[in-house]
């Protein structure tokens, strides 16, 4: 399973609740100060943010979890791309205080994107004013994230009734409303107690352990019920169960956990559910219960589709994740799907059509290594020794047949909207700085290294992912370089010009005699309503069976790879404006089975091909990428916020006073809470309390715009000066638009073109 979640969440926190509550640690670490096990690279503790993804085993009484932290950063949204292909449930963290943000939506869609079903609310930070379960919970349901989000524990602010009079924030206690019990947190170094609730409302009404007018206790029972009856929504045998109960009021109290348990991990596997907890990762509230109901209700390997296995099955495991070591060399974090990897064993790598032998096979808990003599299926481990394999490989035994050795679904990294010039300091400094970019693209490959008019280009996800890339160049691999400054990478498209006469028709000579080929292609501009492969950087090629291309390295017959190979150089640089083109429909037919040429040639004739269609039909339409912004600003800086907005080239979608509204003003279609138990707004006291005033602080008027990212490199600074450092802001990237022919103009001339 994965942590995943928009950055500040306290992912990590939570990494370190669990390893403290597991016994791992002896006492949790802390992001402020660079002392958490997962985050131990030297920019992670410097920075206080998590760069890339840690798996480390946990054990929790009778289960084994494989745990990813991963980064909450847009910028490193590779990272969160490569743990959610190998994941069969993720747990996703929530801010009590902000509710859904930017990338938190965008985590939700990448595991939709890799079809991770089984997935967990934690509701986190609820010990800091302004936290508020009901915003939290109502705050999904605007987003759209899930028609039943189910709620299982609930939060007591504390056993002091005059707290919640006063909306004092703190977290001192929950209730599990599925086992009927109630954990009490005395304070920090304390371990907390577990006491089982009475199983009738007149014994609740007399629990000792709250106060006579405690808000809370007339409530349990009313959320106890919503919760089973909303169960028994999706689960026809619990409906047919709760028909048959006396009509008592206490009869739904008496229902013990082992009856709804089975009812409540079908629904969750099944994802007609979805199962929220609540805690202060920072306290250590509510993380043995996370890690219960993970256990409980998360699919073990054997409930996810798979392969019959038998005691000689082969492997098949995919590649996630490669890294460097300077003491290890290359490391290859696998997931084993079938089979049983042993060290020193032959292997094929199905993406690459290469052979590979595992070295070591260790257990990796975060930075410390734990060597292995064996992987079983369903297990994550690191693989030593792998020379060829990269992010996204599948990797089969040597004696697997031709159906066992297909690859399993790749890893598509998110397209790089920023670039910059990689200078070496000296023409000796070449060579080592080509072979380092080439390492760092093998371990991200959301890293992209082109020449460009003779000049090394990298592209990222954003200039925090250029800076890591040009610490990592640095402390890494110890190369010598400059970099240029940082610009967007822009696209181009096509023009509509016709192709000339038999322009797929390629005639040169090799080795001095006269060769031809035709190349077997269609190419014209994308239409309306058709999406673009993110494997293609925006533009859709069909193989010659009428589904979409996969990328070179994974085709496995050589002739279609060295097409591919030479689509992908192609498309990579336009012969216009040398930018990488995109929205381009491409169709591979069937090749001829003796095409008369090598492949070295097929690729050389493709890329001529390719270019000459691109050439004739013209310079066609630039696009630049966009940001979504969210931005939250006192009344008297709105219209300054406005007016430079509208001045830098962003168009307003949306502006209102409600600061839980969807991010991208989805609020509108939000889901129903019809079915859904959303707790009263005073269980959060310091979340709904008004004061004396009846109010809730400074209003903050909210702003929803897409603006080009060009004109938002600096945006924190202008905010700040703006709104005199009471503004935020958060982005995601919008995609690549078309320009204006001003606007067009203008780029051209920034990438001296005009």
């Amino acid at each position: 399973m994965a942590f995943v979640a928009h950055i500040d969440s306290g992912k990590t926190t939570l990494t370190e609740s669990v390893l403290y509550t597991t016994s791992y640690l002896s006492c949790s670490g802390s992001v402020d100060t660079g002392s958490t096990t997962t985050d131990f690279l030297p920019v992670e503790r410097e920075r206080g943010i998590t760069v890339q993804s840690a798996s480390i085993p946990v054990k929790w009484k009778d289960w084994t979890f494989n745990l990813i932290d991963t980064p909450g950063h847009a910028d490193f949204g590779m990272e969160v791309e490569s743990a959610s292909r190998v994941i069969d449930g993720a747990v996703i963290l929530l801010d009590s205080v902000e509710g859904v943000e930017a990338q938190t939506k965008g985590v939700w869609q990448q595991l939709d994107r890799y079809d991770v079903k089984t997935r967990m609310m934690f509701f986190n930070k609820l010990d800091r004013p302004g936290a508020s379960v009901t915003q939290s919970l109502r705050s999904l349901l605007a987003n759209q994230f899930h028609p039943r989000p189910t709620i299982l524990t609930l939060p007591i602010a504390s056993f002091n009734s005059r707290q919640y009079a006063h909306g004092e924030p703190g977290i001192e206690g929950l209730v599990d409303l599925v086992r009927w019990q109630v954990w009490k947190w005395a304070g920090e170094g304390s371990d907390p107690t577990c006491h089982p609730l009475p199983e009738t409302i007149e014994e609740l009404n007399k629990f000792s352990l709250f106060p006579a007018d405690h808000p809370i206790v007339p409530h349990l029972p009313i959320a106890r019920t919503e919760l089973i009856e909303n169960l028994s929504m999706v689960s026809e045998e619990l409906m047919e169960y709760l028909l048959e109960l006396p009509s008592s009021p206490s009869a739904y109290l008496e229902i013990e956990a082992e009856r709804l348990m089975p009812h409540l991990r079908s629904a969750t596997i099944s994802n007609e559910v979805l199962p929220v907890v609540c805690g202060s990762a920072l306290k250590h509230v509510g993380t043995q219960l996370l890690l219960d109901y993970v256990g409980e209700l998360f699919p073990s390997p054997l409930d996810v589709p798979h392969e019959a296995q038998t005691r000689t099955s082969p492997v098949r495991a995919l590649a996630w994740k490669v890294t460097w070591d300077a003491k290890r060399g290359w490391m290859t974090f696998v997931r084993v799907y079938s089979g049983k990897l042993t060290k020193q064993s032959g292997l094929f790598n199905a993406s690459r059509n290469r052979k590979e032998k595992a070295g070591k096979l260790m257990l990796l808990y975060a930075s410390e290594a734990q060597e292995v003599d064996e992987l079983p299926m369903g297990s994550v481990g690191v693989v030593l020794g792998l020379k060829h394999t990269r992010t996204g490989d599948t990797l089969v035994s040597m004696g697997a047949n031709s159906e066992q050795r297909t690859a399993l679904r790749d890893i598509t990294p998110p397209p790089a909207v920023v670039s910059t010039s990689v200078i070496p300091q000296s023409h000796s400094d070449l060579e080592p700085v080509q072979q380092a970019l080439d390492a760092l693209t093998r371990t991200d490959p959301s890293v992209r290294v082109d020449v460009q008019e003779g000049q090394l280009v990298v592209q990222g996800l954003g200039t925090l992912h250029l800076e890591i890339v040009e610490n990592k160049l640095r402390s890494e691999w110890n190369v010598n370089f400059e970099f240029g400054q940082r610009r967007v990478s822009y696209r181009e498209g096509m023009g509509m010009g016709e192709p000339q006469e038999n322009w797929d028709h390629w005639s040169g000579e090799v080795n001095g005699k006269p060769a031809s080929v035709v190349i077997p292609v269609e190419i014209r501009p994308m239409e309306e309503g058709e999406v673009g492969d993110p494997v293609w950087d925006g533009n859709l090629v069909i193989g010659p069976r009428g589904k979409p291309l996969p990328s070179p390295e994974s085709i496995s017959t050589s002739r279609l790879a060295a097409i591919g190979d030479g689509l992908a150089t192609a498309l990579s640089n336009s012969p216009h404006y040398s930018l990488p083109l995109t929205k381009v429909y491409v169709k591979v037919n069937e090749l001829p089975k003796d095409i008369g040429v090598s492949i070295a040639t097929l690729n050389t004739a493709t890329v001529a091909v390719v270019r000459n269609r691109i050439r004739s039909a013209g310079p066609g339409p630039i696009l630049e990428p966009y940001v979504h912004v969210k931005i939250s600003v006192p009344e008297k800086s709105f219209g300054n916020v406005i007016n430079d907005l509208t001045e830098n080239g962003g168009e307003l979608l949306e502006m209102g006073e409600d600061s839980s509204s969807g991010f991208d003003g989805s609020e509108a279609s939000a889901f129903s809470d019809e079915g859904v138990y959303v707790p009263p707004a005073w269980v959060s006291p310091s979340g709904s309390y008004t004061g004396k005033s009846g109010g809730q602080g400074t209003v903050k008027h909210v702003i929803h715009a897409s603006a080009p990212l060009k004109q938002m490199f600096d945006y924190s600074n202008r905010l700040r000066a703006i709104a005199e450092g009471h503004g935020n802001f958060e982005m995601t990237v919008d995609g690549f638009k078309d320009v204006s022919e001003a606007r067009c103009l203008e780029i051209l001339k920034e990438i001296g073109r005009a």
